[in-house]
């Protein structure tokens, strides 16, 4: 690294370290990588640069965070190490639901119900509020509305369900209960049980984080990239980031939204790395499931299958604790046939050869909720870890909390997400 030696005063809490050999996000080809690439404009860094917002991460997460920002006013400079899109974006099957990988019924023993009542509802709320968004900005992304189908399984049997399904309703998230015999009736399906639920998205993440990008960019944003960070220090009114070609960025406040590549020093207790893997079959629009419904199921891991608009299926799971990519990729082909095994088992009359098959990492928490604010003992530095299978869903939440934040307002539910003191 050609790093330019510079005299600056000093500066406090510094955050470290935070480049690393970059990381392999994701192997494998995905459905989303057929498809045409977005185009998203990013110029290059070659001189020291001032702006009041920083995003580290132009993925979904960060594209959502910028446009938020942008459209309060604030001047954003977005970076990437890689390239707008270039990350784990391609790598999600874009399943967007409000429901929460952890159950209501479990949530409301480990948080008390109350915040567990808060945490689901805000979910429901941050879909709808993606979707308006999407709307709103005109965003093409193969959206569409979908119904929800959470399969009875080791984690909730069919009784487990039934509770489940009254603690939804007790909150006012309406879910249907359909028996053994309903469910196979209405979808073919052979299980215990199922709950429905309504109105969740589906969407082409590459389209959907390049239409936030855009309208980031139409707002005055920079996108920068490739620029590696190297280190973040914090000031008493400023944050200061050197970047590993020499040149350095200086804001008032720095946002991570690295997904799992954030740095160890400012992730929350608890946080965990799994590595999950996905397929894709065949076109098959006269085999699909009627409704084409998002289909998943109350196990850890879980499966979960979603369609295409050329009728394809989606599907994954299989997940498992992340050692490192050379462990996980050496995965790709065995979990490929299991994830093929176990789609048939499902749903038997579709064609479950993978035409695409990818692998990629995620991270987790105990809870299943996402950390979203300002991370304690660094001022000016504020983080966006969106955890698990609702990580798009969160992304959109925390655009919002952060925009509040940032912007001196309240918002009501930002303790549910707040980086807990060490």
């Amino acid at each position: 690294m050609n790093k330019t030696p510079r005299a600056r005063r000093p500066l406090h809490h510094p955050v470290g370290r935070v480049s690393h050999p970059p990381r392999k996000l994701r192997t494998g080809r995905t459905y989303w990588q057929s498809r045409p690439m977005p185009r998203i404009p990013a110029a290059s860094l070659h001189v020291d640069q001032k702006t009041e917002i920083l995003v580290i991460g132009a993925g979904i997460t960060g594209a959502m965070a910028a446009e938020a920002l942008t459209a309060a006013g604030w001047r954003v400079t977005i970076v990437d190490r890689r390239g707008p899109l270039q990350g784990a974006t391609a790598a999600t099957t874009a399943l967007l639901q409000y429901e929460i990988d952890v159950p209501l019924t479990t949530l409301q023993k480990t948080m008390g119900p109350v915040a567990a009542a808060r945490a689901w509802r805000r979910s429901k709320l941050g879909l709808e509020s993606l979707a308006a968004k999407v709307q709103s900005l005109g965003i093409r992304c193969a959206y569409r509305r979908v119904s929800s189908l959470y399969l009875a399984g080791p984690l909730l049997d069919a009784a487990g369900l039934a509770h489940e399904c009254q603690a939804r309703n007790a909150i006012g998230l309406h879910t249907a209960y359909l028996t053994r015999q309903a469910l196979q009736a209405r979808y073919g399906i052979r299980r215990g049980a199922a709950l429905l639920s309504f109105d969740t998205l589906s969407v082409d993440p590459l389209q959907l984080a390049a239409g936030f990008l855009r309208r980031a960019l139409a707002n005055g944003a920079q996108l920068l990239a490739p620029v590696t960070v190297d280190e973040v220090e914090c000031g008493p009114a400023s944050v200061s980031v050197r970047t590993s070609a020499g040149p350095v960025l200086t804001a008032r406040y720095v946002v991570y939204a690295m997904g799992y590549e954030t740095p160890q020093a400012v992730r929350p207790p608890g946080y965990t790395v799994h590595s999950t893997y996905a397929i894709a079959t065949r076109p098959q629009p006269q085999q699909l499931w009627p409704e084409r419904c998002h289909i998943w199921e109350a196990a850890s891991p879980y499966l979960y299958a979603r369609t295409t608009p050329d009728g394809r299926v989606l599907c994954g799971g299989e997940d498992e604790d992340f050692q490192d990519e050379a462990t996980r990729d050496a995965l790709l082909g065995p979990k490929t046939a299991r994830l093929e095994a176990k789609l048939r088992r499902l749903l038997p009359q579709l064609d479950c050869q993978a035409a695409f098959a990818w692998c990629g990492s995620f991270g987790a928490s105990p809870t299943g909720l996402p950390t979203i604010g300002a991370i304690p003992h660094r001022p000016g530095c504020f983080v966006i870890l969106a955890f698990g299978g609702n990580g798009i869903t969160y992304s959109r939440i925390a655009a919002e909390v952060l925009t509040t934040q940032l912007t001196g307002q309240p918002d009501v539910d930002a303790d549910l997400f707040a980086f807990p003191e060490a």
